[in-house]
């Protein structure tokens, strides 16, 4: 389908609002991501703030290793680390900023080291499929990334600075202006470390040529230009950097340089009877990868992608809504050096309607439909149910039924030597529930999933030497989520704990062998004590036996490990805090990545000016 018809599609939605209308001001709260508001309805999502991201300020990687249920993979600290949901891959991974999937069009996945850790309002962490919302890759899961605009709020600031061990620097500034009708937020950071570390117990493992920095800069600002109309618009520039660790001195040393540019512009209408919200996106990635640091890049790839959306929504009454979603995107790809991939493009169009009926009583439920069109594929229709019952006030249950799909990337199709144009989108069916009991102030959720993956894309060693991309592996993932929350205030007695228990079985039906990089047993858990001006936190996570050979070979599994990581701070005038963090306190030898272990015990010390 041609770029005209999409864009006639799109405004034609757009101008329906031209029908309805009674008055409804716009929330005081503007959130980029407008469709997980209405996620969270239906699915458990785990929501971290700011201060939860400093507990693990080192990357993102870190974050989520320690306060969500996905296993990260990590090729030495700060080094390519990808994400696994579910028992899943990484390319089975949508990372999501302000509502625009951003997976890399060349990888098909994200590096979460190098995606910034700090400038967003929210990291949010669901788990499950969400195609039909997010389009290609929301298979096992989702990041989110989320930005909001307050309103009303004057100006404030804040001055983040971090001291840590391998001669580690991060720092974060940012500061906010808002009125009645405008608002304004600009942030920027900046993380640089030597990161040479030693595990002598590991093969006398040094981290060598491991070093690491990234800056980002991020703005945000919105404009109420009727009370009905609003602006809004979000950009993101990141710079980064990372070494490839060696094993020996005698090993050339490496390095991968990436640039990102992503921009949105808004314009949201909200009435009574219905919202709609046009959407325009431009992102940019860039990278370059040196097979010798004293040498010219050896190859690198840029890709630019345009993107125009339109969500609009009907409310038949209080209980029913109809959501209508538009999307074009425009993928264009160049490559350099060895990668051999010239100019390249792919459009795609996508149309998804959602039924919706929500009420405080209890049932609610959600149905979804999407059609993706994708240039040069055969893309398979798309399907979402979620239905929620409150059985009791102590117990309520929700289930969720989708079928989801990636399509190849650039490196897939165009690689050369290896690429397969003759490649098929991988689809799965899964469905997951989720059991929430509260009991005072404990809530307690268990959630089951089954997950069938066809067409799965898989890069095999071939007869000629070389690699190339199949559609080759069925993979069954079945397991069991579970988390126990509590939180309590008493006078200025503060306690907030959280832990979680993840089994997971993921197997290559061919051979009935557990997947490569999927353990089977994770633990994590969090607990935060406050008393007025002083803060105490504490934070573990076990992960079992896991497996780097498609054989289930014991002897080459990494072993399981239990690594924990505490913390202390105080406030003083509620503007200055002081802090100081231990990580790895039992000096636990670990690796998440075979041949790569992670730091010893190691320590930070955290100064933070609010303005």
């Amino acid at each position: 389908m041609g770029i005209k018809r999409s864009l006639v599609f799109v405004f034609a939605v757009c101008n329906l609002s031209l029908y309805f209308g009674q008055e409804k001001t716009i929330d005081t709260v503007y959130i980029f991501d407008n469709q997980m508001n209405k996620v969270k309805l239906f699915h458990k999502i785990t929501t971290l703030s700011l201060s939860d991201i400093q507990k693990n300020s080192s990357n993102l990687s870190e974050v989520l290793r320690f306060q969500s249920p996905v296993y990260i993979k990590e090729n030495g600290r700060g080094a390519v680390s990808s994400p696994s949901f579910r028992g899943t891959t990484a390319q089975q991974t949508a990372f999501v900023w302000n509502g625009i999937n951003i997976n890399s069009q060349f990888l098909g996945q994200g590096d979460m080291n190098n995606i910034a850790l700090f400038g967003y309002d929210q990291l949010e962490v669901k788990a499950g499929g969400g195609s039909v919302i997010y389009g290609s890759g929301a298979i096992g899961g989702s990041i989110h990334l989320n930005n909001d605009i307050n309103f009303n709020k004057g100006f404030s600031g804040s001055l983040n600075s971090e001291i840590a061990s391998f001669e580690t620097f991060n720092n974060f500034l940012k500061a906010s202006f808002s009125n009645e009708k405008f608002s304004f937020k600009a942030s920027g950071s900046h993380s640089i470390s030597e990161n040479e570390y030693e595990v002598p117990e590991s093969r006398n493992y040094i981290n060598r040529n491991g070093k690491y920095y990234n800056t980002n800069f991020n703005f945000a600002a919105a404009y109420k230009i009727a009370p009905f109309h609003q602006i809004s618009w979000i950009s993101e520039t990141y710079d980064g950097n990372q070494h490839y660790p060696v094993f020996f001195e005698s090993q050339t040393p490496t390095k991968y340089e990436t640039q990102n540019f992503r921009s949105l512009v808004s314009w949201d209408w909200k009435k009574t009877k219905f919202n709609n919200i046009l959407r325009a996106a431009y992102t940019e990635e860039n990278f370059q990868y040196f097979a010798n640091l004293e040498q010219p890049r050896t190859s690198g790839a840029s890709g630019k992608n345009y993107i125009i959306k339109n969500d609009f929504n009907y409310f038949i009454n209080p209980r029913w809504n109809v959501n209508v979603i538009g999307e074009f995107q425009q993928n264009k790809g160049e490559g350099e050096g060895t990668s051999g991939i010239t100019k390249v493009s792919r459009n795609i169009l996508s149309v998804a309607g959602l039924l919706r009926y929500i009420t405080s009583s209890k049932i609610s439920f959600e149905a979804g439909i999407k059609k993706d069109f994708v240039e040069g594929f055969s893309s398979p229709v798309l399907y979402s149910f979620s239905g929620k019952w409150k059985a009791a006030n102590w117990y309520s249950v929700n289930l969720n039924v989708s079928r989801n799909f990636r399509f190849p990337s650039f490196n897939d199709l165009y690689w050369s030597p290896g690429g397969n144009p003759e490649l098929r989108p991988e689809t799965s069916v899964q469905t997951d529930m989720d059991h929430e009991f509260r009991i005072g102030d404990f809530k307690l959720t268990l959630s089951p999933y089954y997950i069938r993956i066809k067409d799965m894309l898989r890069w095999q060693n071939t007869s000629m030497g070389y690699w190339m991309p199949f559609n080759t592996q069925k993979v069954e993932s079945y397991g069991l989520e579970s988390q126990l929350t509590y939180e309590k205030q008493i006078n200025q007695h503060y306690i907030k704990f959280n832990t979680g228990y993840i089994f997971t079985r993921s197997k290559d039906l061919e051979i009935n062998k557990q997947l490569m990089y999927v353990p089977i047993h994770k633990i994590f858990g969090n607990v935060d004590y406050h008393y007025r001006f002083l803060r105490i936190y504490a934070q573990g996570m076990f992960n079992g036996l896991t497996y780097t050979e498609s054989n289930e070979k014991k002897s080459d599994a990494l072993q399981s490990y239990f690594v924990m990581n505490a913390g202390v701070s105080g406030t003083i005038l509620k503007k200055y805090t002081v802090g100081f963090k231990v990580n790895n306190v039992f000096d636990e030898i670990y690796e998440t990545m075979a041949y790569y272990p992670l730091p010893k015990r190691n320590y930070s010390i955290l100064f933070n000016i609010n303005f």
